[in-house]
Order: C-alpha cells, then sequence, then structure tokens
C-alpha cells in the first residue's frame, strides 16, 4: 500500500472538506436537497453568530463540557480498574463473565429512563450516561491488554522479588499494558462525545438540549452548527490526549 507524507495526507483531508461543503452546497442550492431539511453551509454562519450573540453557544459547551469530562473520567477510571482487576484474577473473571456478558449490549441509551429515576433531570444523570458510554470500551481495552501481557514478564518479575499481585500490577501489568489503556481512553474520548447528546436528550441543559429544542422549531442550521461544534470539540480533546499519550508512552522507540 501507498504511503502518504504527514503534509500530503493534510492537504487531500482539506481538499476533501471543501469538496464535500462544495458538492452540499450546490446540492442545495440546486433544489437536489431540500433547503426546509437541509440547510445549506452558506447559512451556518449566520446561525453560529445568532447563538453566540445569544450566549446560547457558549453556555451550551460550558453544560455539555461538565457532563463530558466527569462521565469520561468516571467510566474511564472505574472501567480501566476492573478490566485490569479481571485480567490479573482469574477468580474475579470468571466471578463477572455472566453479568459482563449480560450487561455489556445494552447501549448507553437504554439508561436513560434509570438515569432520570436515580438522579433527577439534573447533571448526575447525564454524567451517569456518558460514564456508561465510555466504561466498557476502557474495559474491554484494559482487558485484552493484561491478557496480551508476556507471561515471562512475570516470571522475571518474580525473580527480582516482585511476584506479589502489587508487585505485578505495578512492575509489570501497568507498563506492559500501557499502550492498549492508552487505546480505550482515546476511543472512549469519541464514544463520550457521541453519549453527550442522548445523556441530554431528557432536558439537561447542554449541546444536546439545544440541539432538540431547535430540531423541535426545524432551525436545522441551528442543528447543524451544534453537529459541527460536537467534531471540534473531539477534534481538540484527541489532539490534546495526542500530548499526553506521547508523554506517557515516552519509553516506546
Amino acid at each position: 500500500m501507498q504511503t502518504l507524507t504527514k503534509r500530503t495526507r493534510l492537504l487531500l483531508s482539506a481538499v476533501g472538506l471543501v469538496i464535500f461543503f462544495g458538492a452540499w452546497e450546490a446540492s442545495v442550492q440546486s433544489g437536489l436537497l431540500p433547503s426546509g431539511m437541509v440547510p445549506a453551509p452558506s447559512s451556518l454562519w449566520q446561525a453560529w453568530r445568532d447563538e453566540v450573540h445569544g450566549g446560547f453557544w457558549q453556555q451550551s459547551i460550558l453544560d455539555s463540557l461538565s457532563h463530558y469530562c466527569l462521565g469520561l473520567l468516571v467510566g474511564s477510571v472505574l472501567g480501566a480498574l476492573l478490566g485490569l482487576l479481571c485480567g490479573m484474577v482469574a477468580v474475579v473473571d470468571g466471578l463477572l463473565e455472566g453479568v459482563v456478558r449480560l450487561l455489556r449490549p445494552v447501549p448507553g441509551l437504554a439508561w436513560v429512563p434509570f438515569a432520570i429515576l436515580w438522579f433527577g433531570l439534573n447533571t448526575a444523570g447525564a454524567t451517569f450516561v456518558i460514564a456508561i458510554s465510555v466504561f466498557w470500551i476502557n474495559f474491554y481495552a484494559a482487558y485484552a491488554a493484561v491478557r496480551g501481557v508476556d507471561p515471562e514478564f512475570y516470571e522475571l518479575a518474580a525473580a527480582f522479588g516482585h511476584g506479589g499481585f502489587w508487585g505485578r500490577l505495578f512492575k509489570v501489568v501497568l507498563p506492559a499494558s500501557a499502550p492498549g489503556l492508552m487505546a480505550g481512553l482515546r476511543t472512549g474520548l469519541g464514544q463520550g462525545w457521541m453519549s453527550v447528546v442522548a445523556a441530554e436528550l431528557f432536558g439537561v441543559p447542554g449541546i444536546g438540549a439545544r440541539m432538540m429544542q431547535a430540531s423541535s422549531l426545524l432551525a436545522t442550521d441551528v442543528v447543524v452548527v451544534y453537529m459541527l461544534t460536537m467534531a471540534l470539540l473531539y477534534a481538540l480533546t484527541d489532539f490534546l490526549f495526542g500530548f499526553v499519550r506521547t508523554y506517557i508512552l515516552r519509553w516506546q522507540p
């Protein structure tokens, strides 16, 4: 397969975006796509300015960031910890195998009714839904990372007096599984943003709630503005996480 330089890939990506938005604009202007149902890209700038001047855009981002960051933290930490535990301790793995198989297929959106009942229409409910969505990604990433550790590493650690649980955890498991853990965290960043809309569907203030309000008024241009806002926020968080990943895995060649 032909490889491309980073600069060439960035250029091609920019060209692809120009073609995409150009075709979108042309389809709306020509009537191929109904303007009442699909907004033209040229209308998004004014819609965004109106949202900014009204203070809705800034407040929605701040509200969603509070749900997102807390849900991401809780779901990632709990998922990674349980994945590490199941991967290291066979008894715990066997004990929880049936529970994991039962709950794993349930999507985060299915937990919304319980979030309302348990926490009410507030930040805690939205945080719960996002945490559930992120939890399983980090659980399986951590579990697979631990399972993939070379058994000879454990023997080597035992030879140097680190054969106990904590010795194996800090001297073998965490260093060896760090790339897998980072991959799970990075995937969770995107899944968290995908869950924000679902977490705010029931009226919790944020980007999702603002999108629902706009859609009820058929303000499709505002809906698209917030869709693009979420895409940019994900790109920003993924970019910043790249620095964290590089620092933690700086020992890799």
